[in-house]
């Protein structure tokens, strides 16, 4: 009786998880689920009440003007003429600034993030803790500061002025997640290369370094995701030529309102690098960011 017992509790939990895991799911792709069917949706189907959970005359008008140089069938007069040579010219900004981005993120973080690691010297920890106290600052209250800062460069609308921007909030973030990694390093690795002869420089690069390749991808994979996505500063400084996609996307509007349908077809491309990154690259970010929960 007891075995029965303990085997039906076991299954209601079995229940309980799968059930819990499935909202979960729902609760996640339907976002994704809506963004798609509003991105194939005709203007008189969009507006209409109740809404239609799927298009009853699917069309790929839309997708097909982001994607060519066609001019937008829709029932909003729409302001740009070509908005795939626009929406293009936006993707290539984001993949830029975002590659850039990371190359500069990781190649200093990872660098800096040893020093904190395996250096003692005076002021180590208030130099970690400050940089993450400005995190807590509203990024709406650095706009002006910046901006003044980039107009005074001369780099307003242009993509430097992203490149330089980004990392003054994302390297510190790069910073402490390699450097906790680093620390969950077995020092006695080093200190063998050391006895063999090796100098500090090397044993970071011919042992610490491929040690590290599981932490560096993650972080590098995160750190682009999170460029990819930025929208605030890219709109503020910003105009024209060096829009990226998030800026892009909301541009798809009218002196008479907004085109939801192309938003929608817009920010469904946009999200598709993202989304594909994160499923074909899954094994190796998960075992990136497990790989320093246990020290030692």
């Amino acid at each position: 009786m007891s075995f029965g017992r303990e085997t039906m509790h076991a299954l209601r939990d079995n229940k309980l998880r799968v059930g819990i895991a499935f909202l979960l799911v729902i609760w996640s792709l339907a976002p994704i689920y809506w963004l798609f069917v509003s991105a194939i949706s005709p203007s008189s189907e969009l507006s209409a009440y109740p809404p239609h959970w799927f298009p009853e005359n699917p069309t790929s008008d839309r997708l097909g003007a982001v994607l060519s140089n066609e001019q937008v069938s829709s029932g909003a007069a729409q302001s740009m003429q070509a908005p795939g040579v626009f929406f293009r010219s936006a993707m290539l900004n984001s993949i830029i600034v975002a590659l850039a981005t990371t190359v500069l993120c990781v190649s200093i973080g990872t660098v800096t993030g040893y020093a904190f690691a395996r250096i003692r010297f005076p002021g180590r920890g208030l130099l970690m803790l400050v940089p993450l106290m400005f995190q807590m600052v509203p990024p709406i209250a650095l706009v002006i500061p910046l901006f003044m800062i980039v107009q005074a460069l001369g780099l307003i609308d242009t993509i430097w002025a992203l490149i330089l921007v980004y990392p003054s909030f994302l390297l510190i973030y790069v910073v402490w997640v390699m450097s906790g990694f680093f620390a969950s390093i077995p020092r006695e690795l080093e200190e063998a290369g050391i006895i063999d002869g090796a100098n500090r420089w090397q044993v970071f690069t011919k042992i610490v370094l491929p040690l590290s390749k599981p932490a560096i991808f993650s972080t590098s994979l995160l750190t682009f995701l999170f460029a990819w996505d930025e929208f605030l500063f890219a709109l503020i400084l910003t105009t024209r030529e060096a829009k990226t996609l998030p800026v892009a996307v909301g541009e798809f509007s009218s002196q008479f309102g907004i085109d939801f349908g192309m938003m929608m077809a817009g920010g469904l491309l946009a999200s598709l690098p993202p989304i594909l990154l994160a499923i074909v690259l899954q094994p190796l970010l998960v075992q990136g960011l497990a790989a320093g929960a246990v020290k030692g």
